[in-house]
Formats: structure tokens, sequence, C-alpha cells
């Protein structure tokens, strides 16, 4: 299985799963990975994934490249991409819509900006190098959102399909995220999938979220199960964009690999029950 269509729901690559990972024959299972994780010429965690990758589809899903920045990704880093790329051939790569450097700044965080013409201009070269570098399109992810930024000229929806319109590259829907934002900001989820461009989707994302003990906030946390108005969420999603290669995203408090295989059985299932849209 090497080809993103081919790909049913999948987990992330956790270093204590790794031999789990590679016996494990169920169907359509796959595995995606934070590439800065592995942008190394050798050693055993390189050696761990490519002995996954010669059993299972590999994804790599980047949290650096920093595309809504004022400047173009770090070459570098770049280069370094390229190179796992290369080694591994991944059946997607991704990336967020946010920045986490800015004039040489950096934060741990996946951050907002306004929506307007300079922005998406920038996003959109910012995507194009970087498609440019790698040989290949990208997918890029909708972020959780926390708090209310000014200056927005595009709604999210439209400002994912203009660049999808400008550079080619596909989307990458964080069911997730979407939840939580719209208890965040206080929108309609269900309408903001409506609205959503379900033709460029090229992998969804499902993971859990806690509340913040501080604050009315929802946290894209990824240290739960996926809640029910997600799963609720996903399953109107489907109905948009037909089986769509799903994974589920667990970044902390890791149970054993056969809870998530369980996890990620139960959206197999919805993925086995959908039809291809006409």
């Amino acid at each position: 299985m090497n080809t993103l269509d081919a790909c049913g729901a999948g987990l992330g690559l956790k270093p204590q799963h790794y031999d789990e990972a590679r016996a494990c024959n169920a169907r359509a299972l796959w595995f995606e990975v934070h590439p800065e994780n592995y942008m190394i010429e050798g050693g055993p965690r390189l050696a761990w994934l490519e002995a996954v990758r010669e059993r299972h589809a590999v994804a790599l899903h980047g949290v650096a490249l920093s595309l809504a920045a004022d400047c173009a990704p770090d070459a570098a880093h770049l280069a370094r991409l390229k190179a796992l790329a290369a080694r591994v051939q991944p059946v997607l790569v991704s990336e967020h819509l946010a920045w986490s450097a800015w004039r040489g700044r950096y934060s741990p965080d996946l951050l907002p900006f306004p929506r307007d013409g300079a922005a998406l201009a920038r996003i959109a070269a910012n995507i194009a190098r970087t498609q440019d570098v790698l040989g290949r399109r990208i997918a890029i992810e909708n972020p959780s959102h926390y708090v209310r930024v000014e200056g927005h000229e595009w709604s999210e929806t439209d400002f994912l399909a203009e660049l999808v319109r400008r550079t080619g590259c596909g989307l990458l829907l964080d069911v997730n995220n979407v939840y939580v934002s719209a208890c965040n900001m206080g929108f309609d989820a269900y309408a903001w999938l409506d609205a959503f461009p379900a033709e460029a989707v090229l992998e969804i994302h499902l993971a859990g979220h806690s509340a913040d003990a501080q604050t009315p906030l929802l946290i894209d946390s990824h240290d739960a199960p996926v809640a029910e108005p997600v799963w609720a969420l996903y399953r109107h999603a489907l109905a948009r964009t037909g089986p769509c290669a799903t994974l589920i995203e667990r970044d902390d408090h890791i149970p054993a690999f056969d809870v998530l295989l369980a996890e990620r059985e139960h959206a197999q299932a919805l993925l086995d029950a959908q039809e291809v849209p006409a």
C-alpha cells in the first residue's frame, strides 16, 4: 500500500508502539509522523520508521514550516524535509495554516493571523515554494482557534479554497479543530463543514480535546479519545468527502497500542460504510 487512495484509518506513530505498529496486519492501516522528529541522517529512530514503512504507508505531518510567517520557509529545513521525503516516500506531506516564527522570534505554538490579502499572497507564495522544493503537492490543515483576531477579510473556508485555487495544494480537514474552534469562537461547526471545499480534502484528522481549567476554552490537546460530538461531525464530513484517509491523533496520555487500534477500527467502520459521491 503506497498510495493515499489505498489508506483507510491510520494512527500517529509513537516510539513505544514501533514493534506493534510494524507487525499489525489491520487492513488499510497507515501511520503519520512529525518529520521534525526524523530529519536526521541515521540512528535508531529513523531505522524504526523505515522498518514500519516496509509494511505500512507513512505520511509526514509538519509543524515547523511556519507558512503564514512574513518570510519564506527556512531553506535548510526544507532541504532536510525533502531528503526525508525522498527516503521514506510518504503518501502525503502536510502542514498547518499558521505561523510559529516571525522576524527571528520563535514560538512553540501554531499561531493565528488576520486573513487579509497580504496574508493570502504571502502564504500562497510559501506553499508554492514548498511544493516546488519538494516536487509534490502538500496539504494544508485548518488550525484550532482560541482568540478573536481583528482584520479578517476572508472567511476561513473561503481563504482555504483560494489557497487551493492559487497553488494547487490539497487540504487536511481536522474535524476536532473545527469542533474546538466552533465552541471557542461561537460558530456553527456543521455550517462551517458545509462551506469547506470538500473536493480538495486529501486527509482528515480526528483527535481528543480537553477543557481549560481557567477559562471556558476547549483545548486541542490530543490527550483523550475522540469525543462523540467530533465523531458526529466526522460522519457529516464524510457525507461530503466520501471515503478519505483518516488519522487518529494522540500525543499525550498515550494508551496501549490495542486501545488506539480499537479507536482506529471505529473510524475504519465509518469509512467502510461510505459510498463515493457521484
